[in-house]
């Protein structure tokens, strides 16, 4: 199963609203960590220092450095969610 996480700087965040909107109507189950709370440091951390980005929302899939992307990207939501279907029919 594909864990997708949204690294979010809140609702006031129209991007990280629409990205999160779009993963809800794909039916693509995520988590989301607010990244304006401080007790989510060591990701804003991770998000700028490892991973480069300085624009939310980043979106990672499967903890995977390489399977990555910032801002609203409703294209590669879509990819994501064909890969779902591409999984669920394999079974």
């Amino acid at each position: 199963m594909i864990t997708v996480t949204v690294y979010s700087t809140g609702l006031g965040c129209v991007r990280c609203t629409l990205t999160c909107r779009c993963l809800t109507a794909a039916s693509i189950p995520f988590t989301v960590i607010d990244l304006t709370d401080n007790s989510n440091a060591a990701h804003r951390e991770f998000v700028t220092d490892e991973l480069g980005y300085t624009e939310a929302p980043v979106v990672l899939v499967d903890d995977d450095p390489q399977h990555h992307w910032s801002g609203f990207r409703p294209d590669l939501i879509d990819r994501l969610a064909a890969r779902l279907l591409e999984q669920g029919s394999d079974r």
